[in-house]
């Protein structure tokens, strides 16, 4: 394992300088596998925020000039630097995050392969041509960046967020202004270095610690084009109200209580291992995290007894041991909101098998934020619990009828980020494709977030707006189209397109003025 880094001072990045905010307010930033604290973060002011955007303004117009191979090349390193330190990387999101070790390298693998994506961006960013139109006339779609972009993290991904955004919004031509969690911000520390180290361009990427007050900055600011988001419904849906005063482009990924369908011919084995990783990998702390699990009743006590037995099997303990599985929640915060819906599920009748409060742990870690698995059966679909996103390691396993029962709880969900279904069969297979109201879907996995070609997030309320995350979908976010029409023929004659003289027939006995080219 790597040293210990000290007492961290996390500071902003802009225009290319690490800067100090002395006048800021600082708060701890603790390491939650033992409560300690180890550093501070300072919450920008207003003067500071307000530089980001300038330093990113200022440096727009240059960048967006640079050829698309150039930008693209910065990519290229980034990759390969990112790759060469996957170690420092994943340590960063394992010490104040505290996501255990392997599962931060994962995220860290992950985030490489989505830079990798980006490279392809000159493929991606194409345009599209029509000739013939009006015989000497082309019309052309051109895509074309649109400036300054604002980006706020959670404290879950930050390394993933950081790679959903940034590769795309800078490859495409803008430029960008990134607010980390306070709670996780050491990851995008070590991004900074990369980030000189490279030669990227001054004010292509600027790093902004703080509050709410820092997107606030952005929602009416001139400069400021657009605001991405992976947070909380409610936060999704505030800053949707601040970009919609101020005009400006939002991709918000909010929310969610996703499925597992467990259906009579599902391969137990294969059920269980997704299972475990679904629900308590980060924790619970993902918005794919499995919340619910759906059995019916051929297999009810089977999945139940089976859930249980490998729930308990779980390791809990300091993210850096490799014998342990499950590190800790984020927070003493988040820990005794945990435990809250914990009692809630208690009072409201639900079952409770298995309860996760006060897991052993070694004595290093008491002071740590720990919730081990928790499980609850006999739920119901009206229970807090089975409704609220909890995010943590808390399992509510309900009884369903038959597969329209199952279709019928996730369509009566608030969110709609992801569904997954366990069974060997194809009609099963097709029709929870189909009717599964969810924006992602996944089959005999546990975990349906797609790979970085592919767009990712949900519907209803996990997404608030239209435009997801990655592959397509980023570049259109973050890139808007430019029609254009070109007449190419001389000033004398009117051509069509095989090149020759034909007279144009009239339709009409009268004059026409048409209201396009022509």
């Amino acid at each position: 394992m790597m040293g210990a880094p000290g007492f961290i001072n996390i500071r902003h990045f802009i225009d290319g300088e690490w800067v100090e905010d002395p006048s800021a307010d600082q708060i701890p930033l603790y390491n939650p596998s033992t409560g300690d604290v180890i550093g501070q973060v300072p919450m920008a002011s207003t003067e500071t925020s307000l530089k980001a955007v300038e330093s990113a303004y200022a440096a727009y117009d240059s960048w967006r000039r640079q050829s698309v191979s150039r930008r693209v090349g910065f990519l290229f390193d980034m990759r390969r630097v990112m790759e060469e330190n996957l170690e420092e990387l994943a340590y960063a999101i394992a010490i104040d995050q505290a996501k255990h070790i392997s599962e931060a390298r994962g995220e860290v693998q992950r985030v490489i392969q989505i830079v990798e994506t980006a490279c392809s961006i000159p493929t991606l960013i194409q345009g599209e041509a029509l000739e013939g139109i009006a015989g000497n006339i082309v019309g052309r779609v051109v895509r074309s960046p649109l400036g300054v972009f604002g980006g706020v993290a959670p404290f879950n991904f930050p390394a993933l967020v950081f790679g959903w955004f940034i590769p795309f919004a800078i490859g495409v031509g803008n430029t960008f202004v990134f607010k980390p969690s306070t709670q996780s911000p050491y990851f995008m520390q070590k991004m900074g270095d990369i980030f000189t180290r490279i030669g990227l361009p001054k004010g292509v990427i600027n790093i902004i610690h703080g509050n709410r007050q820092v997107p606030e900055t952005w929602y009416e600011h001139p400069r400021v084009s657009g605001v991405c988001l992976v947070g909380s419904t409610p936060t999704a849906k505030q800053i949707a109200q601040g970009c919609g005063r101020g005009a400006k482009r939002a991709m918000l990924l909010g929310g969610a209580k996703n499925f597992l369908v467990a259906m009579e011919d599902l391969q137990m084995d294969i059920f269980i291992e997704n299972f475990v990783n679904s629900c308590y990998g980060s924790a619970g702390q993902r918005c794919l995290a499995g919340s619910i699990v759906a059995a019916v009743p051929e297999i009810y006590d089977a999945v139940v007894e089976k859930i249980i037995e490998a729930s308990k099997n779980v390791v809990v303990g300091d993210a850096f041991d490799p014998s342990v599985y499950m590190g800790p929640v984020i927070s003493a915060g988040a820990k005794a909101k945990i435990e809250q819906y914990i009692e809630i599920g208690i009072k409201e009748g639900s079952n409770l098998v298995l309860d996760g409060r006060n897991p052993t742990v070694s004595e290093k870690n008491r002071n740590g934020y720990f919730v081990g698995p928790t499980v609850f059966t006999e739920v119901t679909p009206c229970r807090t619990i089975a409704r609220q996103e909890i995010f943590g390691p808390v399992v509510s396993i309900i009884r369903i009828k038959d597969l329209d029962d199952a279709l019928a709880l996730i369509r009566a969900q608030e969110f709609g980020n992801g569904a997954c279904i366990f069974t060997q069969n194809l009609y099963y297979t097709e029709k929870f494709i189909a009717e599964a109201d969810v924006g992602m879907v996944g089959v005999n996995v546990g975990i349906c977030a797609p790979h970085p070609y592919l767009p990712f997030g949900g519907i209803k309320g996990s997404l608030i707006g239209t435009d997801k995350v990655q592959g397509k979908d980023g570049i259109d976010f973050f890139t808007q189209n430019k029609t254009v029409t070109v007449r190419f023929a001389p000033p004398a004659g009117q051509y069509v397109a095989d090149g020759h003289n034909q007279p144009v027939k009239p339709i009409v006995s009268g004059p026409v003025r048409s209201c396009v080219a022509g």
